[in-house]
């Protein structure tokens, strides 16, 4: 905090009077970066539509979701490499705060994905969309992160920082995924249905 404030060139009590707490000032820092990329997102939304000439309906969700994080996310003027390492870091802390920063910050918009998805796929149960959506947000902020792991792998065939290339893989798979048929109930644990079995023997 005082490294902050030496930077911002106030005073530790002038950060407290207008913040209240050090959780608040990140949630605001937070949510500055996070507003341009929401509402990016509901804007392409808006425009998806069936049509002649116009990519699948999912495909075209998919592109509204995908598209402001990998652009907007990463320019200099949002906060580019730093708000991305940021976002991944609260994605990954067990602490409540980065939770409730990152639910004030995306949840409105990313309900509005949600019901979007069950409408472009409306035979997959809403249970499957749910954990395809937590799949689509993990590679995302992964793909985000640019670690230079996949750069590595493939003597740099594959850049996450070139965005259509990233895009035009991300969307087909997605798409696959969120197109496929609906999955099984998980199978009881063995001991309960020991359990249930003596049940009904008894």
């Amino acid at each position: 905090m005082r490294t902050l404030t030496a930077a911002a060139n106030v005073n530790l009590a002038s950060l407290h009077y207008h913040f209240g707490s050090k959780e608040k000032l990140l949630e605001e820092i937070f949510s500055a970066r996070a507003r341009p990329i929401a509402a990016e997102r509901i804007r392409l939304l808006e425009q998806c539509a069936q049509g002649p000439g116009r990519p699948p309906l999912l495909e075209q969700v998919l592109d509204a979701f995908l598209r402001p994080a990998l652009s907007l996310g990463m320019e200099p003027r949002f906060g580019g490499p730093t708000f991305v390492k940021l976002r991944a870091r609260l994605a990954t802390e067990p602490e409540a705060i980065g939770r409730q920063i990152l639910a004030a910050a995306f949840d409105e918009s990313s309900r509005r994905f949600l019901e979007a998805l069950e409408r472009a796929v409306p035979d997959v149960p809403r249970r499957d969309l749910e954990w395809r959506f937590h799949f689509l947000l993990g590679a995302m902020v992964y793909t985000m992160a640019n670690n230079g792991r996949i750069q590595t792998l493939t003597n740099g065939a594959c850049n996450p920082s070139q965005v259509e290339s990233a895009l035009h893989y991300m969307i087909p798979f997605f798409a696959a995924g969120f197109r496929s048929g609906p999955v099984a109930a998980p199978a009881a644990p063995k001991s309960r249905r020991r359990k249930r079995e003596s049940r009904s023997i008894a």
